[in-house]
């Protein structure tokens, strides 16, 4: 079992990254039925909170069967973070997660996210503020540091474990890299190998397959793998990772009656969480995942991002199902530099 404070996971867990625009309960709600051991909210500003703006308060949604599930906050502001960790712990979730990491310009522009990253001190009073602030365990998600000149994840980890944290998850890339290149899991892995180190490490970056996460998960040495922008239309991934390290064999790709099921479920989660028109046009953002392979399947596409109830898509769905019906889908290949989203 791996441990975050009370929180007892899986030997190996698999956690689903908080994504913004992503992450919802209606995305989580499928991830969840497919094996994610972990789930977090989209990232929270603590600015918002306070204000009690309500895209951030609508964040705050958690559902009993997600759990655990952990609420993510960002921010860089001391009283703020403390005072939003205080909210937090009135939704009552399983934990408290720190934003360190996201890199887009919006956040680091406010002095939040991975710009939090050229200031360990900094990082360290804003953590130790949601520790004291909160009786709930308390994890924190960053990078390996601003650029390759200023890579401080080894630091990083021994102050803030030293903060009280429970768990760090680490992306293995810097804020300047955004989602391109490589990521370099070998500073993860010296974070995991150092003596001091007693909490939970977790890796997070390009594991896009069962393969890829059994080799890192046997060449880094972490706790537990990270899932983030492989998930998107994908949430099979999860059960397809965990039947590989159990088995060494694969699953066969998730069938066309599976897929379908699993966008009707989405979408209905969707209606019924956001209302009948922000959980339909919100949805139309991940049919193309969910069917990508598919050939011929652009018209179908069309129809389903065009029309504007329910009823309607159901209807399309199930045209579609009967459409395929026993299509052999090819394994997948994921391209993941163009599947950039924000903070995973």
């Amino acid at each position: 079992m791996v441990n975050i404070g009370p929180i007892s996971l899986p030997g190996f867990p698999l956690l689903l990254a908080p994504m913004e625009d992503v992450s919802d309960p209606p995305f989580r709600a499928v991830c969840k039925d497919n094996g994610a051991d972990l789930m977090y909210t989209e990232f929270i500003s603590s600015e918002g909170l306070i204000r009690d703006a309500i895209k951030s308060r609508q964040k705050l949604d958690i559902f009993d069967y997600e759990r655990p599930i952990g609420i993510q906050i960002f921010g860089g502001d001391e009283e703020a973070m403390g005072i939003s960790a205080q909210i937090v712990d009135t939704i009552n979730p399983d934990l408290l997660d720190i934003n360190f990491g996201c890199p887009v310009k919006k956040v680091v522009t406010k002095g939040a996210g991975a710009a939090v990253l050229k200031d360990i001190d900094l990082m360290v009073r804003l953590t130790a503020a949601c520790v004291r602030s909160t009786k709930l365990p308390v994890t924190v998600k960053t990078r390996l540091g601003w650029d390759n000149d200023s890579i401080n994840i080894g630091e990083v980890a021994e102050r803030l474990q030293d903060t009280g944290i429970k768990a760090l998850s680490v992306h293995g890339r810097t804020r300047a890299q955004l989602y391109k290149g490589q990521a370099d899991w070998s500073h993860i892995a010296r974070v995991k190998d150092n003596p001091r180190i007693r909490i939970p490490i977790f890796g997070n970056g390009d594991i896009d397959s069962p393969e890829k996460a059994l080799e890192y998960k046997n060449r880094f040495g972490v706790d537990g793998i990270m899932i983030g922008r492989a998930a998107i239309g994908y949430p099979w991934i999860f059960n397809e990772i965990k039947h590989f390290m159990a088995t060494g064999e694969h699953l066969p790709p998730p069938g066309i009656e599976q897929r379908v099921e699993v966008i009707r479920k989405h979408l209905h989660k969707s209606v019924e969480w956001k209302g009948l028109v922000p959980g339909i046009n919100e949805m139309r953002r991940h049919y193309n995942n969910y069917l990508k392979g598919l050939p011929n399947i652009k018209e179908f596409r069309l129809q389903l991002v065009t029309v504007k109830t329910v009823e309607e898509i159901d209807y399309i769905l199930d045209t579609i199902r009967k459409t395929y019906a026993g299509y052999a889908f090819e394994p997948r290949k994921v391209e993941m530099e163009k599947m950039a989203c924000n903070c995973d």
